[in-house]
């Protein structure tokens, strides 16, 4: 029996324009069924009508919601199925969890409302944790973003529900941590038969634990089936678009970024809302809706030309090599940083030295908590170190920016991992990539408007952008505002600190392209910081290996990643996801 089915939902906006629509969804009992799709899919929209939960003004308007083989209809029966049927794990663990409550008592209240009697330690050991009364009396500001994530999973479970939702649980976590969880999701998938819907992003991601695999895109499932079949030969060009999108160490690859942009609620044309995008659209794609074609007894695809979607091609990547005897631009001699915590003082990097080539590409990689953003700010001027030096074209800077000559601070700029938080909300776009061009390069108000229209072109960006505000952009575009805004000091160095960790991976290929063409047109060298091995594979010539602020291995990119000789690196590897092992097991299960 079906602990999940979903029959032709639909969530309309209170002008009728359709959030989701005509989605179905069902899940077996010990089944990971991956929901993928760009960000405003409607992934997230279809987890939470699961629950009940649509918030004015999303109201459900059509389908059928059957949790263990009970039908949901009034609000009172979605009330009672919450936590005993159907439990949610968030994308961020650290705004879900209570900082007032200790997480033993977080866990144990998810039952107490149930009356069922738990033990808090023995809920915290099923998900991998320290069992114990020490541990579940500590706060969630003591533990790390993965064992955070893991008290959330824990709490979730205790009712025993019939089917757990996890929205985007790994997203922003390192790849050991991510590993970990995910591996804990698998026993407990193979040892409890616990059936999970699992949104992501990350084909990747998705692929080392789904059973099956359905693929969202505005609002309509275009694409679903075993996930075996579907990583095999994807048959919507969508599906296809996001495999080609998906970075991976093992088979470093160019990437193929999709055209345009995914469309909003309201700006859905009247046939395929891919059609703008597909490079396979014929006239009548244009017309009308495609309906769902069944091509396999579980695999269905919603696409008129589906019988014409090529497979994914793998062109490898070639990276430069490096220049013999050249002049570095910079060079990092002996740094240390250190940072204080509750009265404690913590050494986040120890003796790192390395050389940054003109137009070269060096990728600082290792887990949370290795030195990469230390290391980072301490180069940009935003940290001070406590020993060693930063070299500039041999020239010796000072530790903080404020101390550096202008020159010195236009050559070097920094892009930050959330651009969010790194754009004014009170500036509009224009505003924020003119001031750096005024102030850093004494450009005056024609010369910085020119400037700005000048490099909005250049991330791709159109000129209407100009006069919005960032809460009215994308984070795909707010990011490449971010380096928009980088670029109008002209620099020299470009810092990105995992500019790309919380992007879609569509929009993430098209950052990783418009850096290597910014590179080649702007000549620029780039410190690229991230977790991600996939996206180091694809645009590093070199890397090194950080593990507890010490550089423990490091060459180019193709050899570190290809033949590992430090056990943190292969452990990084090791643990890492990779589209290209999970098609090659698929083929094997095709084949088979």
């Amino acid at each position: 029996m079906s602990v999940l089915r979903a029959a032709n939902l639909r969530v309309e906006l209170g002008n009728g324009d359709a959030i989701i629509d005509s989605v179905d969804l069902e899940l077996q009992p010990g089944e990971i069924l991956g929901l993928v799709g760009e960000s405003g899919s409607g992934k997230t929209t279809t987890a939470l009508s699961i629950f009940g939960y649509n918030a004015a003004p999303q109201k459900l308007t059509a389908g059928e919601i059957e949790l263990a083989g009970k039908e949901l209809r009034t609000k009172r029966e979605f009330q009672q199925a919450r936590g005993n049927l159907v439990s949610y794990v968030p994308q961020n663990p650290g705004t879900a969890l209570n900082p007032a409550l200790r997480i033993g008592d977080a866990v144990l209240d998810m039952v107490r409302e149930r009356k069922k009697d738990q033990n808090a330690s023995a809920l915290l050991e099923r998900v991998g944790l320290p069992p114990g009364r020490e541990f579940a009396r500590r706060y969630p500001h003591q533990l790390s973003g993965g064992q955070q994530q893991r008290v959330c999973i824990a709490a979730s479970l205790a009712p025993n529900p019939a089917v757990l939702v996890l929205d985007e649980p790994t997203t922003g976590l390192d790849v050991v941590t991510q590993d970990r969880i995910l591996k804990e999701l698998l026993r407990l998938r193979d040892e409890e038969h616990v059936a999970m819907l699992y949104i992501t992003h990350d084909l990747a991601v998705v692929a080392q634990i789904a059973t099956q695999i359905a693929v969202m895109y505005a609002g309509h499932i275009v694409e679903q089936g075993p996930a075996a079949e579907i990583l095999y030969r994807p048959r919507h060009p969508y599906t296809r678009g996001l495999m080609a999108a998906t970075p991976d160490h093992l088979r470093p690859r160019a990437l193929e970024a999709m055209p345009g942009t995914a469309v909003g609620v309201g700006e859905r044309p009247p046939g395929c809302p891919f059609a703008p995008r597909c490079p396979q659209r014929q006239p009548h794609c244009e017309r009308e809706l495609p309906p769902p074609e069944q091509i396999d007894p579980r695999h269905y695809v919603r696409c008129y030309e589906w019988r014409n979607t090529p497979a994914v091609g793998w062109t490898a990547f070639v990276p430069k090599a490096p220049t013999a005897g050249a002049t570095p631009l910079m060079t990092v001699e002996g740094l240390g940083a250190e940072y204080r915590t509750g009265g404690e003082r913590v050494t986040a990097a120890k003796d790192v030295s390395f050389q940054v080539e003109s137009h070269g590409c060096v990728a600082l990689v290792g887990e949370s908590g290795s030195g990469k953003t230390t290391i980072a700010r301490a180069i940009a001027g935003l940290h001070a170190p406590s020993r060693g030096q930063i070299l500039l074209d041999g020239e010796r800077l000072e530790p903080l920016a404020r101390k550096r000559t202008v020159k010195q601070r236009r050559r070097i700029q920094i892009v930050f991992q959330n651009p969010t938080e790194a754009l004014n909300p009170r500036h509009s776009v224009a505003d924020e990539i003119a001031r750096p061009a005024r102030l850093l390069r004494g450009l005056g108000g024609r010369a910085a408007a020119a400037e700005v229209e000048r490099l909005l072109e250049a991330v791709r960006l159109p000129a209407r952008i100009a006069r919005r505000y960032p809460r009215e952009l994308s984070g795909g575009e707010r990011q490449r505002v971010a380096i928009a805004r980088a670029l109008a000091a002209d620099p020299a160095l470009l810092v990105c600190d995992e500019i790309t960790s919380a992007l879609d991976v569509s929009v993430q290929a098209v950052v990783l392209e418009l850096l290597r063409e910014l590179r080649r047109e702007f000549g620029l060298s780039v410190i690229f910081i991230s977790h991600d091995l996939g996206v180091v594979a694809t645009i590093a010539e070199q890397v090194l290996v950080l593990n507890e602020g010490v550089i423990c291995e490091r060459g180019p990119t193709a050899e570190v990643l290809g033949s590992p000789q430090d056990p943190y690196t292969q452990r990084l590897l090791d643990a890492a996801p990779s589209l290209s092992a999970a098609i090659s097991t698929s083929n094997a299960v095709a084949a088979g």
